[in-house]
């Protein structure tokens, strides 16, 4: 038989029978969720950092929460532009810089000695690394290398950032009490340098880059051309949403959820129970857990959403994760013990159970636009951590514990769910879209959503 024949007949085998090949989009996606994985180590670790610092350097608890909250703020702030970036150079390209950009921030702080140069390589250097592969990472990848399985896809990837603070915080908790604090920082700077040579060989912007069609398409998607354009267009959006009420409102909400999650338990949690007297790994180890059941939690909320009102459902949440905070003053103490195991899993339940109900309502009242103000929104989110990661630390020096901190975030937490019911259920009226603004130049070369679906098709990982 000849080698046509065998081509022939191989192709005239039923589907059972044929020899398949795994799909370029699953690797690429697997290399965005281990890219996303080592991002949740630089998250993971300022918390870890505060007692460390201090007792070394005898610099105030608001002074390293300074440089926490550069660095929560510039993750939120970088993320609308994110895509963007990726449009004009090239996800491969921007994601091997930020990892670079992390990797020097984060080991530079081995030689730092006076407290601006914390504020330069863990606010600024590693909050712009960190920021470049938020939101507008996942979403990018999913949708152009997609086309079936967004939905499977989105979630893996949102779901990336829970595991990795799973599997980093209890190493780097580890590191940082039997060796110190700067291995732990060598380490985040080594992790981030590993995943480059994975970007860089595996990653690729889009699938016609290596001949191929996305994952579930009819046929060959041609690559678009280098969008010019599209960081101006997401600045109209915002522009246009904040003439709004209900934009003032979302944003508001979502601010204190950033402040009551990333500001509050995620960079002061261990180092309240350890004022407590309990070991800083034993602490970590239930931040962790944390992010196990934050991965459920959102998953429940999406489907709740799916068939409850968006508003109440913020609430409701906003007013169950306000009363957990007024509890935790009476919770922390040097053991682990199983009131506190049931906050750590309610809380983190509704650790973001908040992103899919107010990702809906950005797309009831803003339509096409709806995925570029919800990057504002989590802009706001991460403005939100960043006050709290720096109030937190000067309430603690203030007073001497973080007890006054816990009750005034359960309080805003209630201020939240009243905000959350009083967002009006109407649409925004049609002048909010930005479409006529850009049909001559077709910004950002999108039809509804554009570039800026691709900063929605996240969830937002916030934690």
């Amino acid at each position: 038989m000849t080698q046509t024949t065998e081509a022939v007949d191989a192709a005239q085998l039923p589907p059972a029978t044929r020899r398949t090949r795994i799909h370029r989009a699953w690797f690429v996606a697997a290399v965005t969720f281990v890219t996303i994985i080592g991002a949740a180590a630089f998250r993971s670790l300022p918390g870890l950092l505060i007692d460390p610092l201090h007792q070394e350097f005898h610099w105030s608890r608001g002074t390293i929460g300074a440089a926490v909250s550069i660095n929560l703020a510039l993750y939120g702030l970088t993320a609308p532009f994110a895509a963007a970036l990726m449009d004009r150079f090239g996800i491969r390209r921007v994601v091997a810089v930020a990892l670079m950009v992390i990797a020097l921030g984060s080991g530079l702080t081995v030689w730092m000695t006076a407290a601006w140069q914390l504020l330069l390589c863990w606010g600024l250097l590693v909050g712009l690394g960190s920021g470049s592969m938020a939101l507008a990472f996942a979403a990018t990848v999913t949708n152009r290398w997609f086309t079936a399985r967004k939905g499977l896809v989105t979630g893996i990837l949102t779901a990336a950032s829970a595991s990795g603070q799973l599997i980093f915080l209890p190493v780097l908790s580890w590191i940082v009490t039997e060796h110190d604090w700067r291995p732990a920082a060598v380490t985040v700077a080594l992790a981030a340098l590993a995943v480059v040579p994975f970007v860089w060989l595996l990653l690729r912007d889009h699938p016609a880059d290596v001949g191929l069609k996305p994952y579930g398409a009819a046929g060959f998607v041609p690559k678009p051309a280098p969008v010019r354009g599209a960081a101006r267009r997401t600045v109209t959006v915002l522009l246009s949403a904040v003439r709004t009420g209900p934009f003032w409102l979302l944003a508001g909400t979502f601010a204190i959820c950033g402040a009551s999650t990333n500001g509050l338990v995620q960079t002061h949690f261990v180092p309240a129970a350890h004022d407590h007297g309990m070991p800083i790994t034993a602490a970590a180890s239930l931040l962790a857990v944390i992010g196990v059941f934050d991965v459920v939690g959102t998953v429940a909320s999406g489907w709740f959403t799916d068939r409850f009102e968006p508003r109440r459902l913020l609430a409701v949440y906003y007013a169950l994760r306000g009363v957990s905070l007024l509890f935790l003053p009476m919770l922390l103490s040097s053991a682990v013990h199983p009131p506190m195991i049931f906050f750590i899993v309610f809380y983190g339940l509704d650790w973001v159970a908040t992103v899919p109900p107010t990702l809906a309502l950005c797309r009831e009242q803003y339509g096409e636009d709806s995925a570029i103000v919800f990057g504002w929104v989590l802009a706001s989110h991460q403005i939100g951590a960043a006050l709290v990661a720096f109030l937190g630390g000067v309430a603690r020096d203030a007073f001497g514990s973080y007890d006054m901190v816990w009750i005034a975030s359960g309080a805003l937490c209630a201020v939240a769910a009243m905000m959350a019911l009083v967002i009006r259920r109407r649409p925004a009226a049609p002048a909010l879209t930005v479409r006529a603004a850009v049909r001559d130049g077709r910004t950002a070369g999108a039809g509804p959503g554009g570039r800026a679906e691709g900063l929605g098709g996240g969830t937002g990982r916030s934690g």
